[in-house]
């Protein structure tokens, strides 16, 4: 029989290897499974948890992601608990509330003094890098932004904000020089995302990489021929709560928005296939969510802000076979935006800061904690952009649990859901008397919440004034010729292409 320790070390070592390749088993796999877990996060911008395969979507191809669901941990109560771009993209790298971090707004700062996770993970050993939409930086949509800013991100390809995907520019680490994406930004960030992954440095240490994509938000018809081919012509079936009137136009918007999503679908496959031929898939979590959702006409409206469910649910994928095992499950748990960074460091075995307001959910989804979360926050601080007060934009608080939503306004109590009943959200309960102790309920306990986030529940305009914010006559950030702090911007493009 061989024996490896009566060998010297130079030829033990070569031995070594050479009984694992035959015994079928990676060298470096084996030395994987003794380290940290690397992090691959896929945030999509402005794709609602109802619009996947898996999700029981049967209009939308995206067989990547419904492979992924098999495969991982499936949040499906996921909450983006102030459903726009900029207010999630900092609690996400915070793990704190909107009224803490400031950012209640698009197009303003995160303070570069702020614990982010970049900052924690790389102080915790780990490769950090950042692809894609940033939109926390507020000197415009544009504009470089200097390594001071980037929250500690060491490799870094990114800009401000853009949807323009086909002629989509970004900066890339220290340098000032703009440059531009060669094809739609999705497929050329994951290529050039899939080309870091099979650099040897990947092998030193653990890596916490950000791939931020720009889609599935409008404009919808700018995804890649191919993908628009695969659905032009195509009649889908509408959420019940879009108007007779509109359907014609969300019909057409769809085919666009579901485009978007299958060349991200490919991106996904394109990311897996990379991370197993590097071998690099036993050890790597995968999580796949976005920021927000997208009415797309439900309700009678686009986009985002508001309450319901296509604004406020959101996809939450994590793939993790180590902590799981390889078949998928579903959880109810209600992770909210300022959960993501406590429930990652959680994952990772790394102190969670006492900044943090989130909640470390990695224990309850790996089964070794009771979940005690009842209920999760969602609010509008200050409306603006696509949801301004003429477009019937207001304030609100409210609570998500898993069966109701429950939402307060300036004015008093205004929504009341019952979810499972009412899917679609179409029959407001409020001031029904048969719930008048269900609903007194729901208004104790946003109380007290508020309470705990030291959460006032005042005009809009009183926190834009007390962190002195810059807004036109929209009362909306501005970001094309001046900032949040009125300052001049040198860069004016807006981010949105030139449609005919």
């Amino acid at each position: 029989m061989l024996n490896l320790f009566e060998m010297k070390p130079r030829k033990r070592y070569h031995r070594g290897i050479l009984c694992l390749l035959l015994w079928g088993i990676s060298p470096l796999l084996l030395a994987q499974k003794t380290s940290k877990p690397n992090i691959l996060y896929i945030l999509v911008d402005q794709w609602r948890a109802q619009s996947a395969g898996y999700a029981g979507n049967q209009d939308v191809h995206t067989p990547q992601l419904d492979r992924l669901a098999s495969q991982s941990m499936n949040l499906t109560h996921a909450v983006s608990g102030m459903p726009v771009c900029s207010p999630h993209r900092a609690s996400f790298l915070t793990g704190q509330y909107p009224l803490t971090h400031g950012v209640f707004m698009n197009d303003v700062l995160l303070d570069t003094n702020q614990i982010t996770l970049g900052k924690v993970f790389k102080s915790a050993g780990y490769q950090t890098a950042f692809w894609g939409k940033w939109h926390v930086d507020g000197h415009g949509r544009s504009s470089y932004i200097p390594v001071t800013r980037q929250q500690g991100f060491d490799d870094w390809k990114a800009l401000e904000c853009t949807h323009d995907y086909n002629n989509s520019a970004y900066y890339e680490g220290n340098s000032p020089v703009k440059k531009v994406w060669e094809t739609y930004d999705a497929i050329a960030q994951t290529q050039d995302v899939c080309q870091y992954l099979t650099k040897p440095s990947k092998r030193d240490k653990p890596f916490f990489l950000v791939l931020s994509i720009g889609s599935p938000h409008d404009p919808y018809q700018t995804a890649p021929e191919k993908y628009q081919r695969m659905y032009a012509g195509k009649t889908f079936q509408l959420r019940e709560n879009v108007p007779a009137e509109l359907a014609e136009k969300v019909q057409q918007d769809l085919r666009g928005y579901y485009a978007h999503m299958s060349a991200i679908d490919d991106c996904i496959g394109m990311l897996r296939k990379t991370l197993h031929e590097q071998g690099l898939d036993k050890n790597t979590m995968i999580v796949f969510t976005s920021d927000h959702g997208d009415l797309v006409g439900s309700h009678g409206a686009w986009n985002k802000q508001q309450a319901y469910d296509e604004s406020i649910r959101v996809p939450f994928l994590i793939h993790y076979p180590k902590a799981f095992g390889p078949k998928g499950k579903k959880s109810k748990a209600l992770i909210n935006s300022p959960d993501i960074m406590p429930t990652l460091l959680g994952f990772s075995g790394i102190k969670v800061p006492n900044s943090v307001e989130g909640k470390d959910f990695s224990r309850i989804l790996m089964g070794q904690q009771k979940n005690d979360v009842t209920h999760t926050l969602i609010s509008c601080v200050q409306p603006f952009g696509q949801w301004t007060r003429a477009r019937g934009g207001k304030e609100y608080r409210g609570l998500m649990t898993e069966k109701y939503t429950y939402v307060r306004d300036l004015k008093g109590p205004w929504l009341l859901f019952d979810r499972e009943k009412d899917p679609f959200q179409m029959q407001n309960l409020i001031g029904q008397a048969s719930l008048a102790a269900l609903q007194n309920s729901l208004d104790q306990d946003l109380t007290k919440e508020l309470k705990k986030r030291n959460d006032a529940f005042l005009p809009g305009l009183d926190y834009v004034k007390k962190w002195k914010y810059v807004i036109d006559a929209t009362e909306t950030v501005p970001y094309v010729k001046i900032n949040y702090q009125g300052l001049p911007i040198s860069d004016t493009s807006s981010g949105y292409p030139n449609l005919k």
